[in-house]
């Protein structure tokens, strides 16, 4: 995948389109991420012995990866990754500005 857990992303497409956060988990096998503030939906919680009161909880659902675009480190702009091998590392690099993603 061409983005990672911590990495400031920008939505690209859908409902939420322009919002921008950090990724909170990736799920590689599904292709889907996980958003901070992005896809919020209300679910719906019985009674439980963690939850004694039940009722609407709202939070982040995964979105597709594709729909989302890591933001470049020098602009803040959303970029295209690039991968280059770097003192025997393979690091993702960013098309706009040819900075670094990877710490």
């Amino acid at each position: 995948m061409h983005v990672k857990k911590g990495d400031k992303v920008q939505v690209i497409s859908g409902k939420d389109k322009g919002k921008q956060g950090v990724i909170l988990e990736a799920f590689p096998k599904k292709d889907r991420v996980l958003v901070e503030g992005v896809n919020i939906v209300k679910k719906h919680s019985k009674p439980s012995q963690d939850n004694p009161q039940g009722g609407i909880i709202t939070k982040e659902a995964a979105i597709h990866v594709s729909n989302v675009m890591p933001l470049d480190p020098k602009s803040g702009q959303p970029t295209r990754v690039g991968y280059e091998v770097v003192n025997g590392k393979k690091v993702r690099i960013a098309k706009k500005s040819g900075e670094t993603l990877d710490k």
